[in-house]
């Protein structure tokens, strides 16, 4: 086994990432994209999210000798140097630095290409990177919305009843930002303010006019969707948007994945969002052998 630290160029400083493989040469590799927020290379942030998805995938991987690279986003952790303030991105800078860890990973281990996973938002960054980086072996959608972001997050602003004194407010926001519209930080309940602070409006806004569906249509390489039947995030509706949307996909489901890959066995809210804080509950089964299996099939086929 090697793991290592791996850099590729940022705009201001280095992207840093880790890398898991095998000892064996020419294996497949895959770049894990993270999802939205300050979530770091193993799939945890400061906001109480500790369920080490990303590791735990990666480990995963190995096991079945197939490498991967994690990443730290730009102005983030690791690739803190890389721009001046985290928030000034969009979803496009997020999709330059894909390009630039798929160019580096190439150089490092000699692969003709590189397997994208996303997860959550990743999805998103990785299906645009997908459109203008050639050197992508194809794609595992992760827990992706499949439809734009500010639609899924209306939907879980209203499923939720503890949102019902700022649900007004929230709807509001949402109206204006998707009208391409700032809204000052007056404008904002402060409970909203981790969600709609003024510093992120633009990298929102970014986002949300991108329809994951419409980006995966034409998409002609190999693609993986994966969903969990206990997301509370993304849906099955989701999931299968995108497979409509590109009939080659594979889909598959998983029974009892949450958003991030751990098991819930009861539709229980709690429970669901308590193992977003337990970095010893493993992945729910299958999930490594779903993504694994797909990539070696389509390796062979690629040969």
């Amino acid at each position: 086994m090697v793991r290592a630290d791996i850099d590729a160029p940022g705009p201001a400083g280095p992207l840093r990432g880790t890398l898991l493989s095998p000892v064996a040469h020419d294996v497949p590799v895959v770049l894990i994209v993270p999802g939205s927020g300050p979530t770091d290379r193993n799939g945890n942030s400061p906001n109480g999210l500790r369920a080490s998805t990303y590791r735990l995938i990666a480990e995963g991987l190995l096991s079945r000798g197939i490498a991967s690279v994690r990443i730290d986003k730009r102005g983030m952790f690791g690739s803190a140097s890389a721009i001046p303030d985290a928030n000034d991105v969009t979803i496009e800078d997020y999709a330059t630095d894909v390009h630039a860890w798929v160019t580096t990973i190439r150089k490092r281990t000699g692969v003709s290409c590189v397997w994208v996973l996303g997860h959550s938002e990743g999805g998103l960054v990785a299906l645009v990177a997908a459109q203008h980086t050639a050197d992508i072996c194809g794609l595992i959608l992760v827990s992706t919305a499949g439809r734009p972001l500010g639609k899924v997050l209306r939907e879980q602003l209203q499923s939720n009843p503890a949102n019902a004194p700022i649900l007004g407010n929230a709807i509001s926001i949402l109206d204006s930002l998707d009208a391409g519209q700032a809204v000052d930080a007056t404008k904002i309940d402060p409970a909203l303010m981790p969600l709609f602070a003024p510093q992120v409006q633009r990298f929102l806004m970014s986002e949300w006019r991108l329809d994951p569906a419409t980006l995966l249509a034409g998409y002609t390489k190999p693609v993986l969707i994966v969903q969990g039947l206990r997301d509370l995030q993304v849906g099955l509706e989701d999931a299968q948007r995108l497979k409509h949307a590109n009939s080659r996909a594979e889909l598959a489901l998983v029974a009892n994945a949450n958003h991030v890959l751990k098991t819930v066995r009861t539709p229980d809210r709690s429970e669901n969002f308590a193992a977003y804080s337990n970095p010893d509950l493993p992945l729910a089964d299958n999930v490594v052998d779903v993504i694994s299996t797909f990539i070696q099939n389509s390796t062979t086929g690629q040969r």
